[in-house]
């Protein structure tokens, strides 16, 4: 998998872990760690430092192995869902993709572990909440996680064995990298092609504009050693990788010498550290990896450049579609407050409406959105600061260079208000606090890029001394960040200024420098060499055929997993006359507020414009408070507050669902009456008449959506095939599919919008009304009742908004809340029991090389008999079958089947070289699974797979959600875990046979992808 870059601050952003402070243990995972000492040494390995870090709850232990030189890192917690990862520095020196391929490669086989693919095969064998692997432009790095300490041992065995000892085989490099094949396999005579899986991920990955342009900038800006090239493969440099070149690469680069090894969560060190120098570190020695990246010499003077994509036929303004930005190169990253201090100027200088650049830049409407690379970067040895504008027209370019020099300039002059640098340390407190379930995840992306080039891991970590060495320098030398601004952007030489715009002929190009390329391949083959491609791509289609003998993996079994399921509390009651849910949680000092509000009075015609609604409501201005200033005091007092729609399928009727929007928000303790108001003026005197501001936000929204679908087109696909097989299903492609991209494309090509401006305000009066609302608290025990007195003032505030508009349809029926009590109030839903499902395939032409496909059907609800034998036979066809065909033989980069909770079963490939072809692995599919050629162990694999998905933990703040949001209760969820637990061969045999025999079965199709002559010929399909 391509890792994308982010800022440090972003990543701050997940550093919300799960600490369980409320579980008393005899001695805790931090504890235990405090009792290493420097010098001391540990199987073959010395610590070398020992941290308490309080704000983060944990303990950090340093470690370097003796013998080789890895460097180590445990961060202990008491968190269960442990991880580990291995990181090495992979610094390629051309754009053929090595550590990429490499990436995917080592996963396919190793010494002990021989068989095909053990990595998708353990995702079957195991109870891990993540697995994968990424490659970033100078690290590649290999996390998993689990709750399960067998389960640890297990996939820490599989994990070092592929990295250190894979087998490396040719076949695995023509299938997972490139190849030369006939384009059927099994004839001779067809025309050769490129295949292989990075080969179509990286085609994909090209086909998306911001993608392409945030290459292009980095390559440029570092032109002279390892970030001028792609790490993750040129699709046209791919093909001249050899095999040979693949294995020296592994030699040098997946060395321990070159190797940083991360574990966090309770599980002891010690049993780490004996497993990985006995499995691995003890069979070598210490190299000099030389992989070092050196600084990059800085320009004397700034440059320009120019780069060309694909025209967007989604983008709101055709002539409207050039970017422009200007990226200046920053210090070292492994300067830690330095970093930091970046970080924070950037979101100072460039998020959300009070920022310098978003007034200058966003509001004057020059362009649609800030450019797909703004802000900083922290992602590559020397940082870098962007800004610039996408979807500008091409005589824009230089007045956009001039606003970005003035506003630097009046930056320097003005400085940053106090409130403002308050409330982004206000946010930063909010994010440390905030406790999510993949804190180790996120802790190793945070750590990863500074430590590849030797910065202090632990020094990162302890972000309150950063912050106190910040407001330090701040009171030291009020034009601290003034001074910076100077030195980073006035007075840099080193910046870039690059500009792209659509090229109408850019995919025939592309299509034709492939073809090019091919036909310079093919002219230098023999006869020979052609019957040896031929007998290759035999040999490997027999090999991919094959069934695989797994037995060397490691497993859990069945009987590992949790019978039952921890019962979470939750307390119903009516506050206000509204229905609220209350849970107690360990919420670290936080409390989360959530509200459903109804839909069923809003007139169909309305719904279109219920997502616009959802993402302006907070963001228009409300009460005495503008946009700027209600922006404002939402940094300062909450953690932020966002509305979405919601349509929620019910867990017993299939043609029955709730529509509605969701209020979020969350706050620290002390902040709730002040986040209780700033939703009172919200649903009291919201903003909805400042046209101006309306439409930046419609342009920045209607981008948003355009640019989404080439890395989302699943999604899409999937939603679309399912437009017409369940009641819900037109209203969630209404709010969330294809027709939501089109219809924000008409509003932001609108010369005016009063006709909007109109209607706002009136959805605002049947959505934000108390008398179709219930509400959730998580709180700590303390601050419940708090929170309770606090959430009965604001809905006392609001009690004039509540008003019985009378439903637009008849058929609203109720159920209650808590099924145990009836008197504490009800969700009211639609339900359409005459609904007639009707099958329609749909083709959607997109400039892009691969397609998306899907295949929809419709099956049955969450809390019928077959529904649980519908989530294994999904899950064991897409690891049985679905993935060999999809994936290995058909090249797509992902492909399978997933039963969803709105009673519909998906096929989906993703970014895919083939479109009916796919169509036609669903249905192979579809008979493998009717033929009953699997055995046990391929169930009890599917129900391993299908647990660590069902068991994977739920934060604090979630705690109680899935019955507030869709009536789905402890005890119903035990049921569904029994009827998991029960699946047999002879129910995932006849559900095949129930729902998906042609004739019976009820289905829609989608696919999103290139022009295609066999599909416009065929009349059952709609080309749209």
């Amino acid at each position: 998998m391509l890792r994308q870059t982010r800022s440090v601050f972003q990543k701050l952003r997940c550093l919300r872990g799960q600490q369980r402070t409320w579980r008393l243990k005899s001695t805790s995972a931090t504890e235990a760690a405090l009792q290493y000492q420097p010098g001391q040494k540990v199987h073959g390995f010395t610590v070398r430092e020992v941290v308490a870090v309080p704000d983060l709850f944990l303990t950090a232990v340093k470690l370097t192995h003796d013998k080789t030189g890895a460097q180590y890192l445990h961060a202990a917690r008491d968190d269960s869902n442990n991880l580990f990862s291995v990181q090495f520095r992979t610094t390629p020196m051309d754009s053929t993709g090595v550590p990429h391929i490499l990436e995917h490669t080592v996963l396919c086989g190793s010494e002990k572990y021989p068989c095909r693919d053990p990595f998708f095969k353990m995702l079957n064998r195991s109870l891990s909440t993540f697995m994968n692997a990424f490659t970033a432009s100078d690290y590649t790095m290999y996390p998993f996680s689990t709750q399960n300490a067998k389960d640890f041992q297990n996939l820490l065995s599989v994990y070092l064995d592929a990295v250190f000892f894979p087998c490396l085989r040719e076949q695995d490099f023509w299938q997972e990298g490139w190849r030369l094949e006939n384009e059927n396999p099994t004839d001779p005579s067809s025309p050769l092609v490129f295949k292989g899986v990075v080969f179509n991920e990286m085609k994909g990955a090209f086909s998306d504009s911001e993608r392409l342009y945030a290459q292009h900038l980095q390559n440029k800006l570092h032109p002279d050693h390892t970030y001028s090239v792609v790490s993750g493969g040129e699709p046209l440099a791919i093909p001249d990788l050899t095999w040979e070149q693949l294995k020296q690469f592994h030699a040098t680069h997946y060395h321990p010498s070159n190797a940083r090894f991360f574990t966090y969560g309770d599980l002891p060190l010690e049993n780490h550290l004996k497993q990985i120098q006995e499995e691995a570190l003890s069979r070598f020695d210490r190299i000099d990896p030389n992989t070092e990246v050196p600084s990059q010499p800085h320009w004397t003077s700034p440059r320009e450049d120019h780069v060309t994509c694909c025209p967007d036929a989604l983008s709101p303004d055709p002539t409207k579609q050039n970017t422009l930005c200007v990226s200046y190169l920053l210090g070292d990253i492994t300067d830690t407050f330095e970093g930091f201090t970046l970080s924070l100027l950037s979101s100072l200088m460039i998020s959300g409406p009070n920022s310098p650049f978003y007034k200058s830049l966003i509001e004057p409407k020059i362009g649609t959105d800030f450019s797909s690379v703004v802000g900083y970067d922290g992602s590559t040895k020397e940082a870098s600061f962007s800004i610039g504008l996408q979807g500008i027209a091409e005589e824009d370019t230089e007045r956009v260079k001039e606003i970005i020099n003035q506003t630097i300039s009046d930056i320097i002059e003005n400085g940053f208000e106090e409130e403002r640098i308050e409330a982004l340390l206000h946010k930063l407190e909010i994010q440390i606090k905030h406790q999510s379930t993949n804190f180790g995840l996120s802790l190793a992306s945070y750590i990863a890029s500074s430590w590849n080039h030797d910065g202090d891991p632990v020094e990162l970590l302890r972000i309150s001394e950063s912050v106190a060495k910040f407001r330090q320098a701040l009171k030291e030398n009020p034009r601290f960040l003034q001074d910076k601004v100077k030195h980073y952007f006035k007075e840099n030489t080193h910046r870039l200024t690059l500009s792209m715009s659509p090229e109408d002929a850019y995919l025939e190009k592309q299509a034709k420098a492939e073809e090019e390329k091919l036909h310079k391949k093919i002219e230098v083959l023999s006869d020979s060499d052609r019957k040896e491609i031929y007998e290759k791509g035999l040999e490997l289609l027999a090999a991919q055929s094959k069934t695989q003998d797994a037995s060397c993996l490691p497993a859990l079994r069945v009987s590992d997993i949790e019978p039952t399921i921890p019962i979470t509390p939750l307390e119903m009651s009516l506050t206000g006359g509204v229905p609220v849910q209350y849970c107690e949680q360990p919420t670290n000092g936080l409390v989360y507020f959530r509200a459903m509000c109804s839909l069923n009075s809003l007139p169909d015609n309305l719904k279109p414009y219920v997502p616009l609604f959802c993402s302006v409501i907070t963001k228009m201005g409300c009460g005495d408070l503008d946009y700027r200033q209600q922006a404002q005091q939402m940094e300062l007092r909450t953690g932020g507050m966002s509305v979405s729609t919601q349509v929620i399928p019910d867990s017993t009727q299939l043609d029955t669902f709730e529509q509605g929007i969701l209020l979020s928000s969350s706050c620290l303790e002390r902040n709730l009456p002040h986040m209780f108001e700033l939703w009172s003026e919200i649903f009291n005197r919201p903003h909805f008449n400042d046209e101006e501001r309306l439409r930046v936000l419609v342009m920045s929204s209607a981008q948003e959506l355009a640019n989404g679908i080439s890395h989302s087109g699943h999604m899409y696909a999937m939603i679309r095939a399912g437009r017409h097989l369940t009641a819900a299903g037109d209203l969630q492609e209404t709010f969330g599919g294809m027709e939501q991209v089109k219809f924000m494309k008409r509003i932001a090509e609108m010369s005016d919008l009063t006709q909007v401006i109109r209607t706002l305000p009136r959805i605002k009066k049947h959505l934000l009304n108390p008398a179709s609302m219930r509400c959730a608290v998580n709180a700590t025990p303390q601050k419940m009742s708090d929170a309770e007195a606090q959430l009965e003032s604001f809905l006392k505030d609001v009690a004039a908004n509540r008003k019985e508009h009378k439903r637009v349809r008849e058929d609203i029926i109720s159920k209650p809340l808590d099924p145990q009590d009836a008197s504490g109030g009800s969700r009211n839903l639609v339900s359409e029991q005459h609904f007639q499902p009707c099958q329609m395939k749909t083709y959607f032409e997109m400039p892009f090389p691969v397609n998306f496909v899907s295949e929809t059907v419709r099956t049955v609800p969450f809390s019928h008999q077959d529904y649980a034998s519908l989530c294994i036979l999904a899950r064991m066809m897409t690891a049985k079958f679905l993935h060999g065909e999809i994936r290995e033989k058909g090249g797509a980069y992902g492909g399978g089947a997933r039963m969803g909770g709105v009673g519909l079963f998906y096929f989906y490939s993703y970014r895919d070289p083939n479109s009916v072809q796919t169509l036609s692995a669903f249905h192979k599919g579809v008979d493998w699974a009717k033929s009953g050629c699997f055995t046990q162990q391929d169930i009890d694999e599917a129900k391993l797979s299908i647990f660590s998905t069902v068991d994977s933990p739920v934060a604090p703040a979630d705690k109680g959600m899935l019955s507030f949001l869709s009536g789905i209760t402890d005890e119903m969820k035990q049921s569904h875990r029994q009827r998991l637990f029960a699946v047999s061969h002879k129910q995932l045999v006849e559900v095949a046979e129930r729902y998906f025999t042609v004739g019976q079965k009820m289905f829609g199709v989608t696919i999103l992808g290139p022009e295609n002559e066999t599909i416009k010929k065929d009349p059952s399909w709609l080309v749209l």
